[in-house]
């Protein structure tokens, strides 16, 4: 594994380092003195917001599935029941602030890349080469407005349906038998068009990545 390899790979923890000290600046010039660079670190937060986002949807449709089991109640300890929804309401929350997370870091290297990129046209010497570089930036910027985009739609897509686990999880709490299991069989039909959306949303964004991604590496 060559050194560069191992640096990306080392990526998360050294970011933890450099998050929790907040300066992202030296994050990114040690990065460089590694020979990675923001456009090498910018792919790698893109691949792991894909991933994330991969997961995430995973984690959905999880959580529905174990809330249409709940609302199928044949008999058994309720307790079990809300415990299981409990456990999927927090995984699927957990995932969500995650892939937050991991947009979050795309932005952050995306705009510290284009800030980089600008300055450095008026370096060029040559004509030629500075045009060439600025039509790229702009062809680059063009697509990571289109992966930002949805990758923020489908985010914004996972509100509404862990509001509405929570609810169910909060009601289910305080109200343990059968005819509150039963009370909640109306709602089975929108969480069920909610995450359908969601994961629609959430497909969609790991395309624009994964096209992001390969046009990256054919540039």
């Amino acid at each position: 594994m060559t050194k560069k390899k191992v640096v990306i790979c080392l990526l998360p923890f050294l970011f933890f380092i450099f998050l929790t000290s907040g300066c992202q600046k030296a994050y990114y010039g040690t990065m460089e003195k590694f020979g990675v660079h923001k456009r090498d670190i910018m792919v790698n937060r893109v691949e792991e917001a894909r991933d994330s986002q991969h997961e995430a949807k995973e984690q959905f449709q999880s959580a529905l599935d174990q809330f249409s089991q709940v609302l199928n109640y044949k008999g058994g300890k309720l307790e079990d029941k809300y415990k299981s929804l409990q456990a999927e309401y927090d995984k699927s929350e957990a995932k969500a602030e995650e892939v937050r997370d991991r947009i979050d870091a795309v932005e952050n290297v995306s705009e510290a890349l284009f800030a980089e990129w600008e300055n450095e046209l008026d370096q060029y010497s040559s004509a030629a080469l500075r045009q060439d570089s600025e039509r790229k930036m702009k062809l680059t910027r063009i697509q990571y407005v289109q992966l930002i985009t949805a990758m923020r739609k489908a985010e914004a897509k996972m509100v509404p349906v862990l509001s509405a686990f929570k609810d169910q999880v909060l009601y289910l709490k305080h109200n343990l038998n059968a005819q509150a299991i039963a009370s909640l069989q109306s709602e089975l039909v929108a969480v069920e068009s909610d995450i359908a959306d969601l994961i629609r949303e959430m497909e969609k964004s790991i395309g624009e990545a994964n096209a992001f991604i390969k046009t990256m590496h054919e540039s």
